[in-house]
């Protein structure tokens, strides 16, 4: 893809493309140590990094809302988030690269057995503060009351501490603690499908969002995406169908 230097500059005006990484989410990423953070969105991050020609600087949350406001705020140039229309106010998305469930957790002898049986009065959900399934239970949740969570990887502790009735969150850190601490279960199939995009700064204008969208359809079709999810060792997320 052949970029003029107005694109160039318009995703990295520092001289560095400011990635904003969240490792609050396991699918997209983890922190690391040696680098700040490892994982499927870094990965995506450095190789669109290479393809403007400049460096990438890492700038690393353990939230999905911190990480909003970075580059909401222009504090980071790019950033991976699930597409949501709250978020959209600032933020222009790609198309989705990845697919990801979100689910509900119950104790064992919990008296629930379905999805549709969470949103009822005296009903408690956890969920992490900001997080896309904040955002999307926010709406939909009409009879249920929804406890707030520093962050999606807190949810299930806080869920066990204050006896709340369900927690909310990824499929897979769901299932990985509730392996981890016995005693629970996941509801049955999914209250929604997470839609994993790119996005920028709706500030750096339309000609640099296209730039964005074509490099994440170019990481799709090319086998990118589904080479770092299986370089991560992730299960349980899907590539995402094509953009039409």
């Amino acid at each position: 893809m052949s970029l003029s230097p107005d694109i160039v500059r318009a995703f990295a005006p520092t001289g560095r493309l400011r990635a904003s990484i969240n490792t609050g989410n396991p699918i997209l990423a983890a922190a690391d140590a040696a680098n700040g953070a490892r994982g499927v969105s870094v990965d995506l991050a450095r190789g669109f990094a290479t393809m403007l020609g400049v460096e990438l600087e890492l700038v690393v949350f353990e939230t999905a809302g911190k990480s909003v406001d970075a580059v909401t705020q222009e504090q980071a140039d790019i950033g991976f988030f699930a597409i949501d229309p709250k978020r959209g106010e600032g933020i222009r998305f790609t198309a989705p690269y990845v697919l990801i469930e979100g689910c509900y957790a119950v104790r064992e002898d919990s008296p629930l057995t379905s999805n549709e049986e969470v949103d009822r009065p005296g009903t408690t959900v956890v969920v992490g503060k900001g997080s896309a399934y904040d955002l999307f239970l926010s709406r939909e949740l009409k009879q249920a009351t929804i406890l707030h969570a520093p962050s999606s990887p807190a949810v299930v502790e806080q869920f066990l501490q204050q006896g709340a009735d369900v927690a909310a969150g990824v499929k897979q850190q769901l299932e990985a603690d509730a392996l981890r601490l016995g005693g629970m279960r996941l509801l049955p199939g999914r209250f929604m499908v997470i839609q994993q995009a790119m996005g920028c700064p709706r500030s750096r204008g339309e000609a640099a969002a296209a730039v964005l969208a074509a490099y994440v359809e170019e990481a799709k079709a090319g086998g990118e995406v589904a080479a770092a999810l299986q370089r991560h060792g992730i299960t349980g997320a899907a590539v995402a169908p094509a953009a039409r």
